[in-house]
């Protein structure tokens, strides 16, 4: 290869002798990737229009070689370029975590504002799949070591300490840890592993596994266990798994029967008796309602029953209803009435908690039924049409894009009281919450795939600005974890809206709040113009996988392989600061190096993290999430409907 690129450059010093002597100075402006791209595209557009006019000029034979020519010397020069403009930051695949440490945020401001700065090549995409496979390597031990931490310290139970050892039953015994895994270990090609978690699974449910005489969360119990059963069927065919998610899907579906339709926040598998969470015992919220309908409609489609699909299809149209102007919703809807409503406490317009996978369903389920159902496509694009008009919003000082966050109250109208009072109703208002949380950062990947099935083409307005806010979206979640002294981001970060943190704290200190050390460093962040920085009581890291993801998805759809870059580089902070002799563990301070972990693991960090990380690296996956698989959102693949 090195001889043939010394061949053309010969060919071009023969053809003209400018070029030998202008070659250095091009060479030192092409260093800079500003030049880069405008003399790429310049110089394009002059040669193509060049060549398109002369071909329209051919007289003869002999006309038509000399621009067959002309075009062999524009492709030559063109490679030249396009090796000067292809991405330059590859890596390497050794996990040396003793000697490695953060480079800090800032960097790769390129791709700030959602743009694609290099070229990318099948030659950068060949030398990026190499890598990957194996970086690949060092996922999969990543995941043998936290399965066998579980498997020696917690076998069975829902959780394992990786701290202290031994097991927890955080989710009411139902193995969850080990559901929620078993198509990770598939993909990964631990077999081993998978059939000895399935044996585990057909002994405990012929000793009533699902007979919890307790309350279980509807949203985690579905997304984790019913999705990990059908995802464990759909890749093995075992049926013992189709089984289990029948068993446990029908004492799932009572949670539907509330006076309105809306689903129970909670529900006792035993009794079949559901409530809201204590906490708001009124009320569910929007992404616990609408966030069961892919698992419960496969599950119906797969066993052809379809009670399955009624009652949590029905929940999701009544949420449509409760849309506001902008296509965007409140999180927070009144349940225990007969007609569902926006609920009364505050709720929240949101991408975060509590909301964000409702609008991720609304894409998903077009998607699993063959895009054949407009209305959910539908919903979804004026959704995210509002996300456009009312929460994207840019930081300061340098324009990071990030999702905020919009505090709802419902009007209350005027009443009268027994004893004869009039309680003066209240307008309905929404006021900002300028914060990023990190549950927000799978926005990205989802703003990704809405873009590349767009209806209109991905070459429309729509599926291009979809896109390009989904790039700078998943920049501003990599500086969430790159600016912190260990690489992880925190849960949620504040000060984005300078303006309005500003003004917070100062109604703080007319209100009488005592000042701590904390918010008087909030204030200095603030003055000292960073664009971001960790909330108080959110330092923590969850293990969580909302990043990871949108680098996935992104990287498959654009090819691009700083997405990889970026997943490699948490993915090694995930190796030095949370990695324990068990298992790996939530790091309680994100801020501090000397933390340490916390002695917590939450199941999604198997059935996601570790799976998206390794989907990223896995250039060979079976996966294919375009025309074959949904993913629901505990990141378990099972086949859309036609390719059943």
């Amino acid at each position: 290869m090195h001889d043939s690129k010394y061949d053309k450059r010969k060919q071009l010093r023969r053809r003209g002798g400018a070029a030998k002597k202008t070659r250095p100075m091009l060479n030192k402006i092409l260093r800079i990737p500003f030049f880069k791209i405008c003399v790429i595209s310049v110089f394009s557009v002059v040669c193509i229009m060049g060549i398109t006019i002369r071909r329209k000029k051919i007289i003869d034979p002999e006309t038509e070689i000399i621009s067959q020519r002309d075009l062999s010397i524009h492709n030559s020069i063109y490679n030249r370029i396009e090796e000067m403009s292809e991405f330059p930051f590859f890596g390497s695949s050794i996990l040396d975590v003793e000697h490695y440490h953060p480079l800090g945020g800032g960097r790769f401001s390129e791709w700030k504002d959602g743009n694609s700065p290099y070229i990318v090549s099948d030659r950068v995409i060949e030398r990026s799949d190499a890598l990957a496979r194996e970086r690949r390597e060092h996922i999969k031990n990543a995941m043998k070591h936290a399965w066998n931490g579980y498997r020696t310290e917690a076998f069975g139970f829902d959780e394992v300490n990786p701290l202290s050892g031994g097991g927890n039953l955080r989710w009411n015994g139902l193995g969850t840890t080990l559901v929620d895994s078993l198509d990770t270990l598939w993909l990964m090609d631990m077999k081993d592993e998978f059939y000895e978690a399935r044996d585990w699974l057909k002994d405990s449910l012929a000793k009533g596994l699902h007979e919890v005489e307790e309350n279980v969360s509807t949203f985690e119990t579905t997304i984790r266990s019913l999705g990990g059963y059908l995802a464990a069927y759909d890749w093995s065919g075992d049926k013992i798994f189709l089984d289990a998610a029948k068993d446990l899907g029908d004492r799932l579906l009572k949670a539907f029967d509330s006076p309105s339709g809306i689903p129970w926040g909670e529900i006792n598998l035993a009794t079949g008796m559901g409530q809201n969470e204590s906490w708001n015992p009124h009320e569910n919220n929007i992404a616990s309602i609408g966030t069961l309908q892919v698992e419960f409609r496969w599950l119906a489609k797969v066993t052809g029953e379809e009670k399955y699909a009624e009652k949590p299809m029905k929940a999701f149209h009544m949420l449509e209803k409760l849309k506001m102007p902008d296509g965007l919703y409140s999180s927070a809807v009144r349940n225990d009435v007969d007609e569902p409503h926006v609920g009364s406490r505050s709720g929240f317009r949101t991408f975060g908690g509590l909301s964000d996978s409702f609008y991720e369903y609304m894409l998903k389920l077009w998607l699993q039924g063959g895009k054949k159902e407009a209305v959910y496509r539908k919903m979804y694009d004026e959704s995210i049409d509002g996300l456009h008009k009312s929460l994207l919003k840019y930081s300061e000082p340098n324009g990071l894009a990030y999702l905020t966050k919009e505090a709802v109250s419902p009007p209350i109208p005027s009443r009268r009281t027994k004893k004869g009072q009039t309680l003066k109703g209240q307008k309905g208002r929404v006021r900002e919450v300028p914060e990023m949380e990190h549950l927000a950062c799978f926005a990205g990947g989802m703003l990704a795939l809405g873009a590349f099935t767009d209806p209109k083409g991905v070459d429309s307005d729509r599926a291009k600005r979809d896109l390009k806010t989904s790039k700078a979206l998943a920049y501003t979640c990599y500086q969430m974890y790159a600016a912190t002294k260990t690489g992880l981001s925190p849960e949620s970060v504040n000060g984005l809206n300078k303006k309005e943190t500003i003004k917070r704290q100062v109604l703080r200190k007319k209100r009488g709040a005592k000042q701590n050390k904390k918010n008087d460093q909030k204030l200095a962040d603030v003055i000292d113009k960073k664009d971001f920085f960790p909330k108080n009581n959110g330092r923590f890291f969850l293990l969580r996988p909302e990043t990871i993801e949108t680098f996935y998805y992104l990287n498959k759809l654009t090819g691009d392989p700083i997405y990889r870059e970026w997943g490699w580089e948490i993915f090694k902070s995930i190796e030095k600061y949370c990695k324990t002799p068990i298992a790996y563990g939530q790091y309680s301070d994100v801020t501090n190096e000397k933390a340490g972990p916390k002695d917590s693991m939450e199941s999604f960090f198997l059935g996601e993290t570790l799976k998206y990380l390794y989907l990223l690296f896995d250039p060979d996956s079976p996966v294919n999430f375009m025309e074959k698989h949904v993913f629901n959102t505990e990141a378990h693949p099972i086949r859309m409907f036609d390719a059943l």
